[in-house]
Order: structure tokens, then sequence, then C-alpha cells
């Protein structure tokens, strides 16, 4: 759950990161990169929930810049005043596979991703 906490902020401001420093990425009012971020967020803790484990980091951090590219072209083509390339996508995509990568190696050493017995 506190991989979702940290998520729920971390994924909006990466967003807003990526369309501040990439021309090809561009937003036209703030809540749509917010909008995007949280989406991104919920997808990116259902995977970790689903998949990450001691074993699965690299397989997850890959997931995650596939769905994240994904969510950010598609997502984005629902705002009209928002104009997103692929480039654009998959460099925020990029930009938000790092924020994971120290998420999940937090989150595997600190035994957050194991799973309880049902």
């Amino acid at each position: 759950m506190l991989g979702l906490i940290v998520k729920i902020f971390v994924c909006p401001i990466t967003v807003m990161i990526a369309s501040l420093i990439f021309p090809n990425v561009y937003y036209a009012n703030v809540i749509q990169p917010i909008i995007v971020g949280l989406i991104l967020a919920f997808s990116a803790h259902m995977m970790e929930v689903l998949i990450l484990k001691k074993g699965t980091f690299w397989l997850s951090t890959i997931v995650d810049f596939v769905a994240a590219s994904f969510i950010v072209y598609i997502v984005s083509l629902f705002f009209a005043t928002a104009s997103v390339s692929i480039a654009g996508a998959l460099l925020t995509a990029l930009l938000l596979t790092f924020t994971e990568v120290i998420q999940h190696s937090w989150l595997i050493n600190s035994g957050r991703t194991q799973k309880s017995p049902t």
C-alpha cells in the first residue's frame, strides 16, 4: 500500500517534469499530466502486485516501461489540447521507468513484495 501512495505523488510529478523538459510532450493545463500520472500510478501498482517479487525485478521494469509508453500515448489522445508524440511517450516512459527502478529496489529490499499465503 505504501508503494501506491508513493506512486500517487511520483507519477504525476514525473509526467509534469517530462512535459517541461521534452519538446514533444505538451499538456495545455496542469490537470492533464496529473490525470495521466494517476492512471499510471494505479496501473503500475497493479502490475507490481501481480508481477513484482524477488527474481522478477527486470521483467517488472520492462513491463512497466512498455505499459507506461502505451498509457502516456493513448491517454494523452483523449485530451484535445494535449500533444504527445510516440517519441515523447517513450521518453516519458523512460523517465518513469527510472523512478520505478528505484521504487522496485526499495520494495524488494524492504520485503514489501512478499505475498501473503491465501
